[in-house]
């Protein structure tokens, strides 16, 4: 397996040569917030993976989830759509460099207990007072921290 990298408004990091829109869950229990430490990176994120075609984004969210955590979810809304083009992200497994396309959904689980996958080496339910010090990229803290904040569903601002 190949390494994940991303960067952040670096005029070093390699060129974009796709974009591929990506579909996440945030799911809630009570206090507590279900994420997965990434095989690729180590790093802690909300579950989430590529869009698969003759599926619906929405379906993306659930069934990624599903794979990574072993935990069925009933989606109830969204957190918002992430474009940001100074993010990318670099699969060194096939050289793919991935422009930032994900839409993030709130959701909540129906069925299972955490299972860990090929794609996650440990599954929890993470108390939201816990989440700061966890270790994760910069663009999953914002998305869970717009998710615990807002209400209103984010979307990338206009070009300046």
């Amino acid at each position: 397996m190949g390494r994940r990298i991303d960067y952040h408004e670096d005029p070093n990091a390699p060129a974009a040569n796709s974009v591929r829109p990506s579909a996440g869950a945030f799911v809630r229990r009570g206090d507590e917030v279900l994420l997965i430490r990434r095989s690729d990176n180590g790093n802690w994120s909300m579950p989430g993976g590529g869009h698969d075609p003759g599926e619906s984004l929405s379906h993306t969210a659930i069934r990624e989830t599903a794979e990574e955590t072993g935990i069925s979810i009933r989606l109830t809304g969204i957190v918002g759509i992430f474009t940001d083009p100074t993010h990318l992200i670099h699969y060194t497994s096939n050289d793919e460099v991935r422009q930032e396309f994900s839409v993030i959904y709130r959701a909540e689980a129906i069925d299972g207990e955490p299972t860990t996958s090929s794609e996650s080496t440990s599954v929890e339910w993470v108390p939201v007072d816990k989440i700061p010090a966890l270790t994760m990229d910069p663009s999953q803290r914002m998305r869970i921290d717009w998710a615990l904040s807002n209400t209103e569903p984010h979307f990338d601002p206009e070009p300046r």
